[in-house]
Protein backbone atom coordinates (compact mmCIF):
# COMPACT_ATOMS: atom_id res chain seq x y z
CA UNK A 1 0.00 0.00 0.00
CA UNK A 2 1.45 3.15 -0.91
CA UNK A 3 2.63 5.67 2.03
CA UNK A 4 1.04 8.79 2.75
CA UNK A 5 3.61 11.36 2.45
CA UNK A 6 3.69 14.33 5.46
CA UNK A 7 4.24 17.92 5.64
CA UNK A 8 5.36 18.88 8.66
CA UNK A 9 4.68 22.61 9.80
CA UNK A 10 6.49 23.91 13.03
CA UNK A 11 9.51 22.74 14.30
CA UNK A 12 9.39 23.60 17.79
CA UNK A 13 10.06 21.69 20.88
CA UNK A 14 7.52 18.96 20.57
CA UNK A 15 9.02 17.97 16.59
CA UNK A 16 11.77 16.23 17.84
CA UNK A 17 9.67 12.82 18.79
CA UNK A 18 7.50 13.27 15.71
CA UNK A 19 10.41 13.21 13.56
CA UNK A 20 11.85 10.21 15.37
CA UNK A 21 8.40 8.37 15.88
CA UNK A 22 7.78 9.05 12.09
CA UNK A 23 11.02 8.26 10.35
CA UNK A 24 11.80 5.20 12.61
CA UNK A 25 8.36 3.63 13.89
CA UNK A 26 5.27 3.84 11.72
CA UNK A 27 5.44 1.97 8.37
CA UNK A 28 2.63 3.88 6.40
CA UNK A 29 3.81 7.13 6.32
CA UNK A 30 6.74 9.34 4.61
CA UNK A 31 7.70 12.76 5.94
CA UNK A 32 8.13 14.57 2.25
CA UNK A 33 8.87 17.76 3.47
CA UNK A 34 8.97 20.07 6.36
CA UNK A 35 9.11 24.07 7.05
CA UNK A 36 9.63 26.37 10.05
CA UNK A 37 9.89 30.02 10.12
CA UNK A 38 13.23 30.05 10.81
CA UNK A 39 15.06 28.42 7.79
CA UNK A 40 17.80 27.15 9.41
CA UNK A 41 16.07 24.58 11.39
CA UNK A 42 14.29 24.25 8.20
CA UNK A 43 17.45 23.01 6.59
CA UNK A 44 18.46 21.21 9.60
CA UNK A 45 15.74 18.76 10.05
CA UNK A 46 15.70 18.21 6.97
CA UNK A 47 19.45 17.16 6.70
CA UNK A 48 19.78 15.24 10.29
CA UNK A 49 16.01 13.05 9.05
CA UNK A 50 17.37 12.70 5.64
CA UNK A 51 14.25 14.51 4.31
CA UNK A 52 13.44 15.36 0.42
CA UNK A 53 12.49 19.18 1.05
CA UNK A 54 12.69 21.91 3.35
CA UNK A 55 10.17 24.26 1.99
CA UNK A 56 10.94 28.17 1.82
CA UNK A 57 7.56 29.07 2.83
CA UNK A 58 4.41 27.59 3.68
CA UNK A 59 2.67 28.32 0.87
CA UNK A 60 5.31 25.93 -0.30
CA UNK A 61 4.32 22.93 1.17
CA UNK A 62 0.23 23.60 1.15
CA UNK A 63 1.14 23.67 -2.88
CA UNK A 64 2.93 20.79 -3.18
CA UNK A 65 0.72 18.28 -5.08
CA UNK A 66 3.08 15.14 -3.17
CA UNK A 67 1.85 16.62 0.29
CA UNK A 68 -1.44 14.26 1.37
CA UNK A 69 -1.77 15.33 4.77
CA UNK A 70 -0.46 18.08 7.11
CA UNK A 71 0.84 17.64 10.26
CA UNK A 72 0.50 20.58 12.05
CA UNK A 73 3.11 21.34 15.24
CA UNK A 74 3.03 25.63 14.80
CA UNK A 75 2.13 27.38 18.19
CA UNK A 76 -1.92 27.00 19.96
CA UNK A 77 -2.90 30.69 18.95
CA UNK A 78 -1.77 30.23 14.79
CA UNK A 79 -3.75 26.73 14.51
CA UNK A 80 -7.02 28.14 13.51
CA UNK A 81 -5.03 30.05 10.36
CA UNK A 82 -2.66 27.14 9.70
CA UNK A 83 -5.08 24.53 9.84
CA UNK A 84 -7.67 26.84 7.69
CA UNK A 85 -5.31 27.29 5.16
CA UNK A 86 -4.07 23.69 4.60
CA UNK A 87 -7.46 22.69 4.52
CA UNK A 88 -8.74 25.49 1.63
CA UNK A 89 -5.43 23.79 -0.09
CA UNK A 90 -6.94 20.24 -0.25
CA UNK A 91 -5.02 18.61 2.56
CA UNK A 92 -5.54 16.54 5.47
CA UNK A 93 -4.68 17.56 8.62
CA UNK A 94 -3.19 16.39 12.09
CA UNK A 95 -2.97 19.06 14.56
CA UNK A 96 -1.15 19.40 18.22
CA UNK A 97 -3.59 20.37 20.73
CA UNK A 98 -5.77 22.25 21.02
CA UNK A 99 -7.79 22.42 17.27
CA UNK A 100 -8.36 25.90 17.75
CA UNK A 101 -8.38 28.33 20.39
CA UNK A 102 -11.84 29.44 20.80
CA UNK A 103 -14.56 27.06 20.09
CA UNK A 104 -15.96 29.12 17.23
CA UNK A 105 -12.58 28.55 15.15
CA UNK A 106 -13.08 24.96 16.20
CA UNK A 107 -16.39 24.62 14.52
CA UNK A 108 -15.70 26.59 11.55
CA UNK A 109 -12.84 23.80 10.92
CA UNK A 110 -14.71 20.81 11.27
CA UNK A 111 -17.76 22.74 9.07
CA UNK A 112 -14.81 23.20 6.32
CA UNK A 113 -12.94 20.01 6.87
CA UNK A 114 -16.64 18.34 6.01
CA UNK A 115 -17.61 20.57 3.42
CA UNK A 116 -13.99 19.73 1.42
CA UNK A 117 -14.38 16.32 2.30
CA UNK A 118 -11.02 16.02 4.25
CA UNK A 119 -9.62 14.52 7.19
CA UNK A 120 -9.16 16.48 10.53
CA UNK A 121 -8.25 14.99 13.52
CA UNK A 122 -5.30 15.93 16.35
CA UNK A 123 -3.40 15.51 19.59
CA UNK A 124 -3.26 14.25 22.11
CA UNK A 125 -3.16 10.66 20.66
CA UNK A 126 -1.60 9.17 24.36
CA UNK A 127 -5.03 8.04 24.95
CA UNK A 128 -4.08 5.56 22.33
CA UNK A 129 -1.45 4.03 24.06
CA UNK A 130 -0.82 0.97 26.47
CA UNK A 131 -1.98 2.87 29.25
CA UNK A 132 -5.41 4.26 28.54
CA UNK A 133 -6.44 1.65 26.23
CA UNK A 134 -5.94 -0.98 29.38
CA UNK A 135 -8.27 1.21 31.51
CA UNK A 136 -10.71 1.59 28.74
CA UNK A 137 -10.78 -2.31 28.17
CA UNK A 138 -10.88 -2.42 32.44
CA UNK A 139 -13.86 -0.02 32.32
CA UNK A 140 -15.87 -1.88 29.28
CA UNK A 141 -15.01 -4.97 30.74
CA UNK A 142 -16.77 -4.07 34.23
CA UNK A 143 -14.38 -4.26 37.09
CA UNK A 144 -15.01 -1.14 38.70
CA UNK A 145 -19.13 -1.83 37.67
CA UNK A 146 -20.93 1.21 36.08
CA UNK A 147 -18.62 4.45 36.39
CA UNK A 148 -20.38 7.12 38.64
CA UNK A 149 -17.53 9.78 39.41
CA UNK A 150 -14.29 10.95 37.86
CA UNK A 151 -11.90 13.22 39.77
CA UNK A 152 -8.56 14.65 37.48
CA UNK A 153 -6.14 17.17 38.58
CA UNK A 154 -3.02 18.24 36.63
CA UNK A 155 -1.03 20.58 39.27
CA UNK A 156 2.06 22.32 39.00
CA UNK A 157 3.49 26.28 38.65
CA UNK A 158 3.95 27.25 35.70
CA UNK A 159 6.57 26.37 32.81
CA UNK A 160 8.99 29.34 32.70
CA UNK A 161 11.34 27.72 35.66
CA UNK A 162 12.25 25.17 32.66
CA UNK A 163 10.98 25.86 29.12
CA UNK A 164 13.09 27.56 26.90
CA UNK A 165 10.32 30.10 25.10
CA UNK A 166 7.88 29.77 27.81
CA UNK A 167 5.57 33.15 27.31
CA UNK A 168 2.79 31.38 24.94
CA UNK A 169 1.65 29.47 27.57
CA UNK A 170 0.06 33.08 29.48
CA UNK A 171 -0.95 34.51 26.04
CA UNK A 172 -3.82 34.02 23.78
CA UNK A 173 -4.54 30.35 23.48
CA UNK A 174 -2.89 29.25 26.41
CA UNK A 175 -3.07 28.18 30.15
CA UNK A 176 -3.18 25.30 32.04
CA UNK A 177 -6.74 24.26 30.59
CA UNK A 178 -6.15 24.61 27.08
CA UNK A 179 -1.84 23.25 27.33
CA UNK A 180 -2.76 20.55 29.75
CA UNK A 181 -6.48 19.70 29.69
CA UNK A 182 -6.33 18.09 26.12
CA UNK A 183 -4.85 15.12 28.30
CA UNK A 184 -7.06 14.40 30.58
CA UNK A 185 -10.06 15.19 28.89
CA UNK A 186 -9.40 13.38 26.30
CA UNK A 187 -8.61 10.52 28.65
CA UNK A 188 -11.66 11.33 30.41
CA UNK A 189 -14.45 10.91 27.15
CA UNK A 190 -12.82 8.11 25.74
CA UNK A 191 -13.20 6.05 29.52
CA UNK A 192 -17.04 7.58 30.10
CA UNK A 193 -17.91 9.29 27.02
CA UNK A 194 -18.94 12.72 25.88
CA UNK A 195 -19.93 15.79 28.26
CA UNK A 196 -23.11 16.73 28.37
CA UNK A 197 -22.95 19.65 30.50
CA UNK A 198 -20.67 21.65 32.76
CA UNK A 199 -20.09 24.33 35.24
CA UNK A 200 -16.63 26.07 35.89
CA UNK A 201 -14.71 28.81 38.28
CA UNK A 202 -11.33 30.03 36.92
CA UNK A 203 -8.79 32.75 38.44
CA UNK A 204 -5.53 34.33 37.24
CA UNK A 205 -3.46 34.33 40.54
CA UNK A 206 -0.62 36.59 39.11
CA UNK A 207 -0.40 39.29 36.60
CA UNK A 208 2.81 38.56 35.70
CA UNK A 209 5.68 35.63 35.55
CA UNK A 210 9.31 35.98 35.52
CA UNK A 211 10.91 33.73 32.81
CA UNK A 212 13.93 31.75 35.38
CA UNK A 213 15.09 29.40 32.12
CA UNK A 214 17.84 30.44 29.27
CA UNK A 215 17.85 31.56 26.77
CA UNK A 216 15.47 34.36 28.29
CA UNK A 217 16.75 34.47 32.66
CA UNK A 218 14.58 37.41 33.81
CA UNK A 219 12.16 38.35 30.86
CA UNK A 220 8.95 39.39 32.35
CA UNK A 221 5.73 38.15 30.59
CA UNK A 222 2.29 39.40 31.05
CA UNK A 223 -0.54 36.75 31.94
CA UNK A 224 -3.68 37.38 29.69
CA UNK A 225 -5.41 34.27 30.50
CA UNK A 226 -7.06 32.12 33.42
CA UNK A 227 -4.21 30.03 35.34
CA UNK A 228 -6.38 28.25 37.61
CA UNK A 229 -9.15 26.48 36.22
CA UNK A 230 -12.14 24.18 38.43
CA UNK A 231 -14.71 22.39 36.74
CA UNK A 232 -17.52 19.80 37.26
CA UNK A 233 -18.64 17.90 33.88
CA UNK A 234 -21.68 15.92 33.26
CA UNK A 235 -20.88 12.86 31.48
CA UNK A 236 -23.79 11.75 29.21
CA UNK A 237 -23.84 8.49 30.57
CA UNK A 238 -24.83 10.15 34.09
CA UNK A 239 -21.42 10.07 35.72
CA UNK A 240 -19.83 13.20 37.19
CA UNK A 241 -16.18 14.51 36.79
CA UNK A 242 -14.54 17.25 38.45
CA UNK A 243 -11.01 18.88 36.79
CA UNK A 244 -8.70 20.84 38.10
CA UNK A 245 -5.88 22.34 36.20
CA UNK A 246 -2.98 25.03 37.58
CA UNK A 247 -0.33 26.93 37.03
CA UNK A 248 -0.52 28.36 39.98
CA UNK A 249 0.24 26.19 42.40
CA UNK A 250 3.31 24.22 44.16
CA UNK A 251 2.97 20.31 44.69
CA UNK A 252 5.00 17.01 45.02
CA UNK A 253 3.78 15.78 42.07
CA UNK A 254 1.63 16.72 38.89
CA UNK A 255 -0.53 14.22 37.39
CA UNK A 256 -4.15 12.54 39.14
CA UNK A 257 -6.86 11.24 37.20
CA UNK A 258 -9.11 8.51 39.48
CA UNK A 259 -12.22 6.64 37.74
CA UNK A 260 -14.97 5.96 40.23
CA UNK A 261 -17.37 2.50 39.92
CA UNK A 262 -20.46 0.81 41.88
CA UNK A 263 -17.68 -2.03 41.98
CA UNK A 264 -14.38 -0.17 42.39
CA UNK A 265 -11.85 2.39 41.58
CA UNK A 266 -9.25 2.51 38.78
CA UNK A 267 -6.22 4.95 38.88
CA UNK A 268 -5.26 5.71 35.09
CA UNK A 269 -1.84 6.56 34.80
CA UNK A 270 -0.15 10.16 33.60
CA UNK A 271 -2.45 11.17 30.22
CA UNK A 272 0.62 13.09 29.23
CA UNK A 273 2.18 9.76 28.35
CA UNK A 274 1.27 6.34 26.64
CA UNK A 275 2.22 4.07 29.53
CA UNK A 276 2.68 4.25 33.21
CA UNK A 277 1.18 2.16 35.74
CA UNK A 278 -2.30 1.02 36.77
CA UNK A 279 -3.99 0.69 39.62
CA UNK A 280 -7.00 -0.99 40.39
CA UNK A 281 -9.33 -1.60 44.04
CA UNK A 282 -12.33 -3.60 44.09
CA UNK A 283 -13.77 -4.15 47.77
CA UNK A 284 -12.96 -7.92 47.83
CA UNK A 285 -9.40 -6.91 47.61
CA UNK A 286 -9.77 -3.91 49.68
CA UNK A 287 -6.47 -2.42 47.89
CA UNK A 288 -5.28 -0.65 44.89
CA UNK A 289 -3.10 -3.63 43.11
CA UNK A 290 -1.32 -2.97 39.93
CA UNK A 291 -2.81 -4.14 36.93
CA UNK A 292 0.05 -4.99 33.15
CA UNK A 293 -0.47 -3.17 30.19
CA UNK A 294 -2.38 -5.64 27.84
CA UNK A 295 -1.37 -2.87 24.79
CA UNK A 296 1.35 -2.18 22.85
CA UNK A 297 2.57 1.45 22.36
CA UNK A 298 4.13 2.00 26.09
CA UNK A 299 7.00 4.46 25.81
CA UNK A 300 6.34 7.98 24.00
CA UNK A 301 4.68 6.97 20.78
CA UNK A 302 3.41 10.46 19.86
CA UNK A 303 2.43 10.83 16.03
CA UNK A 304 1.01 7.23 16.77
CA UNK A 305 -2.87 9.16 16.18
CA UNK A 306 -1.06 10.78 12.85
CA UNK A 307 -0.61 6.91 11.78
CA UNK A 308 -3.97 6.34 12.52
CA UNK A 309 -5.20 8.74 10.81
CA UNK A 310 -2.87 7.81 7.26
CA UNK A 311 -4.77 4.39 7.93
CA UNK A 312 -7.79 5.56 7.82
CA UNK A 313 -6.82 7.41 4.87
CA UNK A 314 -5.87 4.40 2.97
CA UNK A 315 -9.15 2.43 4.58
CA UNK A 316 -11.54 4.48 4.66
CA UNK A 317 -12.29 3.38 8.36
CA UNK A 318 -12.95 6.13 11.48
CA UNK A 319 -10.07 8.09 12.57
CA UNK A 320 -9.88 7.54 16.47
CA UNK A 321 -8.70 11.08 17.05
CA UNK A 322 -10.75 12.81 14.76
CA UNK A 323 -12.23 16.17 14.60
CA UNK A 324 -15.40 15.27 16.36
CA UNK A 325 -13.16 14.18 19.97
CA UNK A 326 -11.18 17.36 19.36
CA UNK A 327 -13.54 19.90 19.09
CA UNK A 328 -15.78 17.99 21.92
CA UNK A 329 -11.98 18.63 24.18
CA UNK A 330 -12.27 22.30 22.54
CA UNK A 331 -15.96 23.10 23.73
CA UNK A 332 -15.36 21.54 27.18
CA UNK A 333 -12.38 23.34 27.85
CA UNK A 334 -13.68 26.77 26.64
CA UNK A 335 -17.19 26.30 28.42
CA UNK A 336 -15.22 26.27 31.92
CA UNK A 337 -14.36 29.66 31.29
CA UNK A 338 -17.39 30.56 29.58
CA UNK A 339 -19.35 29.08 32.39
CA UNK A 340 -16.92 30.92 34.78
CA UNK A 341 -17.54 34.40 32.95
CA UNK A 342 -21.58 33.79 33.28
CA UNK A 343 -22.10 32.46 36.25
CA UNK A 344 -24.35 29.38 34.89
CA UNK A 345 -24.41 26.08 34.25
CA UNK A 346 -23.13 25.28 30.12
CA UNK A 347 -25.00 23.10 28.20
CA UNK A 348 -22.32 21.71 25.43
CA UNK A 349 -23.59 22.11 21.81
CA UNK A 350 -21.27 19.25 20.79
CA UNK A 351 -21.97 14.79 21.33
CA UNK A 352 -19.37 12.91 21.38
CA UNK A 353 -19.63 8.86 20.41
CA UNK A 354 -15.99 7.05 21.25
CA UNK A 355 -14.15 5.38 18.33
CA UNK A 356 -13.20 1.81 18.24
CA UNK A 357 -10.84 0.90 20.49
CA UNK A 358 -7.41 -0.06 19.66
CA UNK A 359 -6.00 -3.46 18.46
CA UNK A 360 -3.00 -5.53 18.95
CA UNK A 361 -0.95 -5.54 15.53
CA UNK A 362 0.74 -8.28 14.02
CA UNK A 363 3.32 -5.84 12.78
CA UNK A 364 4.34 -2.79 15.40
CA UNK A 365 4.28 0.64 13.42
CA UNK A 366 1.59 -0.85 11.23
CA UNK A 367 -2.26 0.11 12.43
CA UNK A 368 -5.51 -2.01 12.09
Amino acid sequence: MKKVKIGILGLGAISGIYLKNLTELFREVEIEGVYDLISEKTEAVKQEYNIPKGYRSMEEMLQDPEIDMVLNLTRPFEHYDTTKAALLAGKHVYSEKPLAATFEEGKELAALAQEMGLLLGGAPDTFLGAGIQTCRKLIDDGFIGRPIGASAQMICHGHEGWHPSPAFYYQFGGGPMMDMGPYYLTALVNLLGGVKELTGMTTKSFETRTITSQPLYGQVVDVEVPTHVNGIMRFASGAIGTITTTFDVHYDRQASLEIYGTQGTLRVPDPNGFGGPIQLLRPEDGTFREIPLTFDYKENSRGLGLADMAKALQTGRRVRADYTQTLHVLEIMTAFEKSSREGKTIRLETAYERGPAMRNDTIRGVLD
